[in-house]
């Protein structure tokens, strides 16, 4: 995959994921404006029923007002009548001149005030029960709609002089309200109040506050629905209560959502993994292809040496010659057998045998493969052997190679002369040998990345720096079946120190 469709294929992918992550979204935000919707039309058919009730309470008080006095007196009350029956008493002791009808009114009172016709409009009206409109008086007149007409004069005046406390108990109504509340399916705590024009009234609960959660309706209308009362509700838990009608739906979306999204990365992550193991092997077969030129053409020059007449009887040369094909024959064949050992590491078929040994031992038979080539580029490689303990249980041969192939890094990957300082110490019961190089160093990148199979950090052409990224990778799985740890230290342009931390034999 190029890099052209392979950027196009996660730009897609990314655009598909952000778009349902937003439809998502768009979904919750859809279905929390749908809840309030049916939140608000919930509360406001409880607050209709809760109107209609009071009306009702307030009929039934009203017909008791308006029985105690026809009962005792035999006759049916008229307006003024009724106004010393009522807790703020009359309104003439108020200091007010109230005119309750006109010629008019006189000229019907018979009519108006008619005993079967009056119990039956107030019983009615105690009842919420609507009179049929459909009788008609002699004189063209509506006597059913006058009548009520006349009854709400009454209880205008029953509300007016009258204190709602009176008749309308706090608690019964936060039990009324709870109870439709409870029917409608809304479960969650509220708060209320009877407001008189715009003015709060005793009947209000005690953490009413007034603000956005609010829901208004009026009660005590007139024929014309007009009215100075109103019972207002606010839901102090409203959000929650509402979030919570849909968490369950959500949090399953929100689950979907997290594991698309997982998945999403995870195949993102495993195309880039891809890409770069495909770029790392073209890479190794590339650097493969140049460690084996270079031997295979040494060896095709040195043969065609032999050949030659004059070149044939001179021994030495010839000797000088066969010992070339013979170290580069190794060198091939050294790096087929890393190959190999790499795999079967991966495979876990090597068998490494552990036995005690002297760790600087070891160290010096490694420097002893590396000291020619260090002489020849005219470096040093100087020992700083701190540590008191040494012994520890490891495999001889593995081991060396992991100091080899350090060593040899730090040869690789010095520009001059290389020089390296290697170190030992004691801390609690482990040594530490120290592996100091003054090349070219390495960048935070690379430094987490060195360990990785067939990597390779390129120092400007690919070929400059000989090697095929597998040595560090080796010396990491041969660390760690040691059960020890390595560590690299490094800035760009003043060197590395490996450091290796071994367990102690005590």
């Amino acid at each position: 995959m190029n890099k052209t469709k392979f950027r196009l294929l996660v730009f897609f992918m990314s655009l598909s994921l952000i778009g349902i992550i937003l439809v998502q979204l768009y979904w919750v935000n859809s279905s929390l404006k749908s809840s309030e919707e049916q939140f608000k039309f919930h509360v406001q058919q409880v607050l209709s029923k809760v109107a209609y009730k009071l009306e009702e309470q307030e009929g039934e008080e009203f017909y008791k007002i308006y029985s105690r006095y026809k009962d005792s007196t035999g006759k049916v009350p008229l307006r003024q009548d009724l106004l010393p029956f009522y807790d703020k008493g009359s309104v003439k002791g108020r200091g007010e001149t109230v005119i309750y009808s006109d010629q008019v009114t006189r000229d019907y009172d018979e009519v108006f005030f008619d005993k079967n016709r009056m119990d039956d409009l107030v019983k009615k009206k105690a009842k919420g029960i609507v009179a049929d409109d459909s009788k008609k008086t002699a004189n063209g007149g509506d006597a059913d709609r006058w009548l009520r007409f006349q009854v709400e004069g009454f209880l205008k005046d029953f509300r007016e002089y009258n204190y709602l406390e009176s008749w309308i108990s706090k608690d019964r109504l936060q039990k009324m309200i709870a109870s439709e509340l409870l029917q409608s399916g809304v479960k969650t705590p509220f708060e209320f109040a009877i407001y008189s024009n715009g003015m709060s009234t005793k009947i209000r609960s005690s953490n009413l506050k007034v603000g956005r959660d609010m829901y208004s309706h009026p009660i005590f209308e007139d024929s014309e629905g007009y009215s100075d009362y109103h019972l207002l509700v606010s839901f102090p838990n409203k959000q929650v209560y509402i979030f919570s009608s849909i968490v369950g739906i959500t949090s399953l979306s929100l689950v979907f959502t997290l594991i698309i999204i997982i998945a999403y990365l995870s195949a993102i992550n495993q195309l880039i993994k891809q890409k770069n193991i495909s770029e790392i092997k073209t890479d190794f077969i590339n650097n493969m292809t140049h460690e084996f030129k270079t031997p295979i053409a040494t060896i095709n020059l040195a043969l065609d040496a032999i050949k030659n007449p004059r070149i044939f009887d001179d021994k030495e040369k010839v000797q000088r010659y066969l010992q070339m094909i013979r170290d580069e024959n190794k060198r091939m064949h050294a790096q087929v057998e890393n190959v190999l050992q790499i795999s079967r590491l991966d495979k876990k078929e090597l068998d490494i045998n552990k036995e005690q040994a002297n760790v600087e031992d070891v160290i010096e038979s490694a420097i002893e493969h590396v000291n020619l080539i260090v002489e020849e580029r005219h470096g040093t490689l100087t020992r700083h052997f701190s540590a008191q303990r040494t012994s520890t249980l490891l495999n001889d041969t593995h081991f060396t190679n992991v100091i080899v192939n350090i060593l040899d890094n730090a040869i690789k990957y010095s520009p001059d002369e290389p020089v390296i300082d290697i170190y030992t110490e004691n801390v609690k019961d482990f040594i530490l040998i120290k592996i100091k190089d003054h090349g070219l160093g390495m960048n935070k990148v690379t430094q987490k990345k060195i360990f990785e199979k067939f990597y390779r950090e390129h120092t400007g052409d690919v070929h400059n720096v000989k090697g095929h990224g597998l040595g560090l990778a080796y010396v990491k799985r041969i660390i760690e079946d040691h059960n020890c740890q390595i560590y690299v230290e490094s800035e760009k342009g003043k060197g590395s120190t490996f450091i290796i931390k071994m367990p102690l034999i005590n």
